[in-house]
């Protein structure tokens, strides 16, 4: 059987490799392609975008895929609506792998907002931000020309991006608590803005603002398709060893 896995987190790097220890399945991660050096998973490896329900669909025929799991980044719902799409109009059973978020607790300072947009007018309060929602959205943040940002990414922006003022800190999570501490006192942030992405690569930062005190604009996932879910590697092999037999 081919598994298709749409990826670009962790856990389908994880995955990925655990499936290519099982018998019987073959499988292909495909990777959007946004980061320029990606952790590469074992198996077969595709990158770029496919061209909507349709390029997907036509996919999922041509190279006979059996089954289709989305372990796409939490925030990168366009694909994960276009991967519903295509596998009812195919016929293949899809799966979405989707790590629960961080949920707020005691000494947690956060102000929870529903887009990007709404975190920059939340974030104009703030003197000196800790910017952790990728380089796709600094453009959101550029227009607060009196906050100081230290902005963190993988990869850096395009020579032509608007970038708010500050300082950019290209790095690739996990990261330590003890790191995300020194970070924010060295840098004196009093403010971190970031995605709820959920799992542990990044969850550092949110335990460091905890215990300095420092506050969180967090911003919530957007909707997702309905379809079968499971929140770890663990429940997605399950699935797959079910579709097996």
């Amino acid at each position: 059987m081919r598994v298709l896995i749409l990826g670009g987190t962790g856990d389908a790097a994880e995955l990925a490799a655990r499936v290519s220890t099982i018998q019987g399945l073959e499988t292909i991660t495909s990777l959007a392609g946004r980061t320029r050096e990606p952790s590469v998973p074992l198996g077969d490896l595709r990158v770029g975008g496919f061209g909507g329900v349709a390029g997907l669909a036509s996919y999922l025929r041509v190279m006979q895929i059996d089954l289709l799991i989305d372990a796409t980044h939490p925030f990168a719902t366009q694909i994960s609506f276009n991967a519903a799409a295509a596998a009812t109009e195919v016929g293949v059973p899809r799966l979405m792998l989707i790590r629960p978020p961080w949920e707020k607790v005691s000494g947690d300072r956060w102000i929870e907002v529903d887009s990007v947009e709404a975190a920059a007018s939340v974030a104009n309060q703030a003197q000196r931000v800790f910017l952790t929602v990728g380089r796709q959205e600094l453009a959101a943040f550029a227009h607060l020309e009196k906050i100081w940002f230290l902005m963190r990414m993988i990869d850096p922006p395009s020579d032509d991006a608007l970038v708010p003022a500050g300082m950019i800190l290209c790095d690739r999570g996990p990261f330590t608590l003890n790191n995300e501490k020194q970070i924010l006192i060295h840098n004196k942030i009093d403010t971190i803005v970031s995605k709820n992405s959920g799992g542990d690569a990044t969850k550092s930062k949110i335990i460091a603002a905890r215990e300095l005190g420092v506050k969180v604009v967090m911003v919530n996932r957007p909707a997702i398709p309905p379809g079968k879910q499971v929140a770890d590697v663990d429940g997605a092999l399950a699935w797959l060893f079910d579709k097996l037999h």
